[in-house]
């Protein structure tokens, strides 16, 4: 199961329960495009390198499931408009099947609604926590040993 955005193509919903998304510390990887996740009992020695997002449940209309992380708003941050368009085109998608797609000159993604009525999303059986562990088993920072703090801290 990917971790991904949603393709520009792809109209997606997202699942409306909050047991289906969650907040965590993460290292975003800008150059590979990855993001992995920081394990809670490490996160006071690599609190430089992360950044806070929701991780929300998707699915496209093919009934592809994928993890969709969203970053959250830092205190000091400011503004952006690609995680705010984002945030709302996930929040819309709880209800409705929407397309997301970068607009480089307005600085955010634009948000298109579906014009017919679709037909609700299956969900997988699976529990949020299992997604997650299987999204991330290979992108979980468990120990200072990682390869990415490693590579993050010039020791590799």
């Amino acid at each position: 199961m990917p971790a991904r955005r949603p393709s520009p193509q792809d109209f997606v919903r997202v699942h409306p329960s909050p047991d289906y998304r969650e907040n965590f510390a993460m290292i975003d990887l800008k150059d590979e495009r990855e993001d992995y996740l920081v394990r809670p009992e490490i996160l006071p020695d690599l609190a430089g390198e992360v950044v806070y997002k929701t991780i929300f449940t998707a699915i496209n209309r093919q009934g592809v499931v994928f993890l969709w992380s969203i970053r959250l708003p830092a205190p000091d941050d400011r503004k952006s408009d690609w995680p705010r368009s984002q945030r709302e085109a996930a929040e819309m998608a709880m209800s409705r099947w929407v397309r997301v797609k970068a607009n480089m000159s307005l600085g955010a993604y634009e948000i298109a609604m579906a014009e017919s009525v679709m037909a609700e999303p299956v969900w997988p059986e699976f529990s949020y926590q299992e997604l997650v562990r299987i999204a991330y088993r290979d992108r979980m920072i468990a120990t200072l040993d990682h390869s990415v703090v490693k590579r993050l801290r010039g020791q590799s």
